[in-house]
C-alpha cells in the first residue's frame, strides 16, 4: 500500500460528545472543531481560566496509571487513549478538542462512539501533505521485569501485531492484528476496556471508577466468587443480579469479539502512539504493552524523529563561497566588535534559519592564556559564536536592527563533540525550533569543521531594545 502525496485531514464540522469519566464519574462534554494543517491533536479545558491547551505529545504525559494523562499549562486531561485512537483510525491529522472536564468520557470503553461520531460529520482534505514519520530502522523497547517486549519496523504502511498474555487462566495468551489502518474502524473500534474482578474490588476500594456501570468494561473473573460477593457487586452498579458467565467474565455483557482484550490492547497502542505528534509508517510489533510502556515506546520513536531531525541540518558548505554578508556588513547588524565579534560571514539567511562562519586563527588574542601549549578554541566561545550567529537570525526579523539587541535567555543540551584548534573553520547553523513569539526565539544550532559536528545546543533569545536594555 502506498501513501505518497496524501493530504493532512481535519474534521468537516464541530462535533458534540457527552458522556461521564470513568474515573471522576462527572458529566463531561467534549466539542471536536476543525483545526489548521500541522496542528497535530490538542485539548483545551474551556472549564480553566484562561482555557489553557494541552498537546497531545509524548513530552506531556504526566500519569500512566489507569489510562493516559497528558498535562500542560497548568492543566491535565486524562484517559485520552480512546478518542485518540479514534482520530488515528480514521487518519485525521488536526483537531482541537475544547473540554469541560479533567477526563474525556468513557463511554462503552472503546473507541467505536468516537468513531461513529466523526464519521457521520465526515473529513476534509487540507492542502498540506500528511506528514509521515517512517520507521527508518528497526526501534525496540523492553521492559525485562514486565516481560513487555516492542519493536517498531520499516513498512510502507501500517501494520499492527499486539500480543497480551496475563498469566490467566480465563484469558489465555491472545493476539490481535491489522494490516492497514484502515482495517481499524471495523476490526478494533469496538473492542472494550477491560479489567480483573480483583483490580474492580481495589479500585472500588480508593473510590475510583466512580463513572464505571458495567457497560463500560469487561469484567475477567480471576478467582472463586461466592453468590454474597455477586450480590454485592450487584448493588454497587445499581444491578438486580450478576453472574459468571462461562468464558469467565461476569455476564453483564457478552464479548463482542473472541480476543477483544487483545484488540482492546492493541487499541489502546495505537491511541498512545499518538502521543509520538505524527502519523506513523511501519510495523508494530508488541508482547504484553501497557501505557507506561506505550508511553515509553512513543518516546523512544520522538527520540529518533528528533536525531533525523538534527542529522538534516547537516549540510557540508563551501567556506570559499560567496558570502551574503561579510565582516563590515555583520558589524552594521551585531553590537559586537574585535575582539569578541565572533562571527566573520554569513552564507545563508533565510526565515527560518542562519549559516554562519568563524574562522579559528592563531594570532587571536585568547591563546596566550588559554592552554597556551596545546591551544583549544574554548567550549563557551564556540557557544557566543554560535549565538552570535543566530543573533544575525532573530535580528533579521525587526527593521532597525542597529536599534535592538539579541539578549540569551537560555542554553540547553550543550554538547562539545570534538576539539577546535588553530586554523580550522567552523561553520554554524541555526534553525528556529518554532515561529518567533513576543520577541522570543527558540534556535537549535550546530557548529561543523568540515564534515564533523564538533558542537551543538538549544538556544532561546529575546529581541531588546537598545535603550530597554540599558534601563534594565
Amino acid at each position: 500500500m502506498t501513501t505518497m502525496n496524501v493530504k493532512q485531514r481535519t474534521i468537516k464540522s464541530t462535533i458534540i460528545i457527552s458522556g461521564v469519566g470513568l474515573h471522576t464519574g462527572k458529566p463531561v462534554t467534549m466539542t471536536l472543531k476543525p483545526a489548521p494543517e500541522h496542528h497535530w491533536y490538542r485539548f483545551r479545558r474551556v472549564d480553566l481560566e484562561n482555557q489553557p491547551t494541552i498537546l497531545v505529545d509524548a513530552d506531556n504525559v504526566s500519569d500512566t496509571s489507569r489510562g493516559t494523562t497528558i498535562s500542560q499549562n497548568g492543566a491535565s486531561v486524562s484517559t485520552i487513549e480512546h478518542l485518540m485512537a479514534a482520530l488515528v483510525g480514521l487518519q485525521i491529522d488536526n483537531v482541537l478538542i475544547d473540554i469541560d472536564g479533567p477526563e474525556v468520557p468513557i463511554m462503552d470503553g472503546s473507541s467505536a462512539p468516537f468513531v461513529k461520531a466523526i464519521e457521520q460529520t465526515g473529513y476534509i482534505d487540507q492542502g498540506a501533505d500528511r506528514d509521515y514519520y517512517e520507521i527508518p530502522h528497526n526501534i525496540h523497547h523492553t521492559e525485562p521485569d514486565r516481560k513487555v517486549e516492542m519493536v517498531a519496523m520499516p513498512l510502507d504502511g501500517y501494520r499492527f501485531t499486539c500480543m497480551i498474555d496475563f498469566n490467566s487462566p480465563v484469558l489465555g495468551s491472545q493476539h490481535a492484528s491489522i494490516s492497514g489502518i484502515d482495517e481499524f474502524s471495523k476490526d478494533i473500534a469496538s473492542s472494550r476496556t477491560f479489567c480483573f474482578l480483583h483490580e474492580l474490588e481495589m479500585l472500588l476500594q480508593n473510590n475510583l471508577i466512580k463513572g464505571g456501570d458495567l457497560n463500560n468494561a469487561i469484567v475477567v473473573v480471576d478467582k472463586e466468587v461466592s453468590k454474597d460477593e455477586l450480590r454485592h457487586l450487584a448493588k454497587l452498579f445499581n444491578r438486580e443480579d450478576i453472574d459468571v458467565a462461562k468464558e469467565g467474565i461476569l455476564d453483564n455483557i457478552e464479548l463482542r469479539h473472541q480476543n477483544e482484550p487483545a484488540r482492546h490492547k492493541l487499541l489502546d497502542m495505537i491511541g498512545d502512539l499518538a502521543l509520538v505528534g505524527r502519523p506513523i509508517k511501519g510495523h508494530i510489533m508488541a508482547a504484553r504493552p501497557g501505557h507506561a510502556a506505550n508511553v515509553s515506546f512513543a518516546k523512544k520513536i520522538k527520540a529518533q524523529i528528533k536525531k533525523e531531525k538534527s542529522r538534516k541540518y547537516i549540510k557540508i558548505y563551501d567556506p570559499n563561497m560567496p558570502p551574503l554578508y561579510d565582516t563590515v556588513q555583520i558589524m552594521k547588524i551585531l553590537p559586537h566588535r574585535q575582539p569578541f565579534l565572533m562571527v566573520d560571514k554569513i552564507l545563508e539567511l533565510t526565515k527560518a534559519h542562519v549559516v554562519g562562519l568563524k574562522n579559528v586563527t592563531m594570532n587571536e588574542d585568547l591563546f596566550m592564556g588559554h592552554f597556551p601549549g596545546a591551544p583549544v578554541f574554548p567550549g563557551v566561545l564556540q557557544i557566543e559564536a554560535m549565538a552570535q550567529t543566530g543573533g544575525i537570525l532573530v535580528l533579521s526579523t525587526v527593521a532597525d536592527p542597529e536599534n535592538y539587541l539579541t539578549l540569551f535567555l537560555k542554553i540547553e543540551n550543550a554538547r562539545f563533540k570534538a576539539q577546535v584548534n588553530p586554523g580550522d573553520t567552523i561553520i554554524f547553523r541555526c534553525d528556529l525550533l518554532e515561529p518567533i513569539r513576543r520577541g522570543i526565539a527558540q534556535m537549535k544550532g550546530i557548529g561543523m569543521v568540515g564534515e564533523k559536528i564538533v558542537v551543538e545546543a538549544e538556544l532561546m533569545a529575546q529581541i531588546v531594545k537598545v535603550k530597554e536594555s540599558q534601563a534594565s
